[in-house]
């Protein structure tokens, strides 16, 4: 499928009437040279969002508008706004202009031939420390413990090229990762540093608990490696049982002492219980997951539209 010449500005939405009019108006004013399209996806916000989405859109026709159903996270937000677009490039931001839109550019820079994705990072991050920590954190823990390379410089605010998404055009259930997604369909990435502001207004509705659901899904939705440390875990907890039980039958044979009895097997029952939960609890999370691909369970549901688009679905 070929795609027309232009850019496609993909922007989850949560709660974010009072910023909207100024990101358009920035947007806009950054790719005054360009054909171009901003899609606003709002995620099931609940307040008068989805209203003035509307009423941007019935003012500036290169506004599209999508409301989801019901909550789908960002990443399920951002796949229904990359279903959508119809030019060939597709820059993604957050709605709290956190990401300047005036950076966009810089991105497009350094999309070159050689490169299909390109994330803009910043060496000065204007979030909380605990916001910071978190997403370090779940960057590192891709890269080193899932095999993406490139999640160590992975970022909200992304430009990539809209035909990598035929890559993951089926069916995906929901807790979707749309970084994990590109990697399917590309291993060249690029990153260019960009700058960071301070959040408009408000307050971030990513919390720490959220970031470690999160990195959860991940871990289970796009790697094995948790059933195979549960398996190491396992082999590990044979080991100490086997030492356990030398200890208790060899002590009283070398050294004629008892075994303190109590304190032994409550130790020894606390572990081996907590092991078995966990384990359980890895096989749940799996087990979780092929249930609502059984169910067929969508990523997202587009519930409204305020522009007549054929690319629009849920999936």
């Amino acid at each position: 499928m070929g795609f027309s010449n232009g850019l496609s500005v993909v922007v989850p939405v949560y709660r974010s009437e009072r910023t909207l009019r100024t990101l358009i108006d920035r947007v806009s004013a950054s790719l005054l040279n360009q054909d171009f399209e901003i899609i606003l996806v709002d995620d099931a916000s609940g307040d008068g969002t989805w209203r003035e989405i509307a009423a941007l859109s019935e003012a500036n026709t290169r506004i599209k508008g999508l409301r989801l159903g019901r909550n789908s996270g960002q990443h399920g937000a951002l796949l229904a706004g990359v279903r959508t677009a119809k030019f060939a490039t597709i820059v993604t931001l957050d709605d709290d202009l956190q990401n300047p839109p005036e950076e966009i550019s810089k991105l497009l820079t350094a999309l070159t031939a050689e490169v299909d994705v390109v994330y803009g990072v910043s060496t000065s991050i204007k979030q909380y420390f605990y916001r910071r920590l978190g997403s370090k954190i779940a960057r590192k823990f891709f890269s080193s413990l899932l095999g993406f390379s490139s999640a160590v410089s992975m970022t909200s605010f992304r430009v990539f090229r809209t035909e990598l998404r035929n890559g993951f055009d089926s069916s995906l259930g929901p807790n979707i990762s749309l970084d994990a997604l590109l990697t399917w369909s590309t291993s060249r990435f690029a990153t260019t540093e960009v700058a960071h502001d301070e959040r408009a207004e408000g307050t971030s509705h990513y919390t720490f608990r959220k970031l470690v659901r999160f990195m959860i899904d991940m871990a289970t939705g796009y790697s094995t490696l948790p059933l195979r440390m549960a398996t190491a875990i396992g082999f590990t907890t044979i080991l100490f049982g086997l030492a356990l039980f030398v200890f208790v039958v060899g002590r009283p044979l070398l050294y004629g002492d008892t075994v303190p009895g109590f304190p032994l097997l409550a130790s020894s029952i606390t572990i081996f219980s907590g092991v078995q939960i966990l384990l359980l609890g890895v096989l749940g999370e799996y087990i979780g997951r092929m249930h609502f691909r059984v169910m067929n369970k969508p990523t997202y549901m587009i519930a409204e539209i305020t522009t007549d688009t054929s690319t629009a679905f849920g999936s």
